[in-house]
């Protein structure tokens, strides 16, 4: 088989992030705040994938998702050194084969991309209060964390069998 990159499905899958992130399905949110469907997607795809193409997909994500706000902060940098990191632990690493070690991927990867945005939001001066900053990265955290289980093992286990 082709590698993931070279088949439709999985590259069909990738525009879903913006779609999901759009619409923000009311049922997957916990007090009005979604998950983060850049992390969900990226972390199967760096997995099996590797560094170098989960770094490409992590930018072109960021720059996709970039493109549907407003604001003088990016995801595209924090996507970009999130798919380097998570495509070094599918090749140098175990095999990632329990889904709540997705999870974990998942909530520690939300983390480090909601505390770039704040950082970012931060030096432009636009910074909401700090209580609200940390909730919502303490919300997008969790419910990424627990839907990553369900959602990203679903899609690993099928990229794998496409590989």
């Amino acid at each position: 088989m082709a590698p993931l990159h070279r088949q439709r499905f999985p590259l069909a899958t990738a525009l879903l992030v913006p779609l999901l992130t759009l619409a923000s399905p009311w049922f997957l949110s916990l007090d009005g705040v979604g998950p983060s469907w850049a992390v969900l997607w990226l972390l199967p795809w760096a997995l099996e994938e590797g560094p170098v193409s989960g770094a490409i997909a992590g930018l072109a994500l960021g720059l996709l998702l970039d493109g549907l706000h407003i604001g003088s902060v990016t995801e595209a940098p924090a996507l970009l050194l999130l798919g380097l990191w998570w495509g070094r632990i599918g090749r140098r690493g175990f095999p990632i084969t329990r889904s709540l070690n997705l999870g974990l991927l998942a909530l520690v990867g939300t983390a480090a991309l909601g505390a770039t945005l704040l950082l970012q939001e931060s030096l432009a001066g636009t910074l909401p209060p700090s209580t609200t900053g940390l909730q919502l990265l303490l919300t997008q955290a969790l419910i990424t964390g627990v839907l990553a289980p369900l959602i990203s093992s679903l899609l690993l286990l099928r990229w794998r069998q496409l590989s």
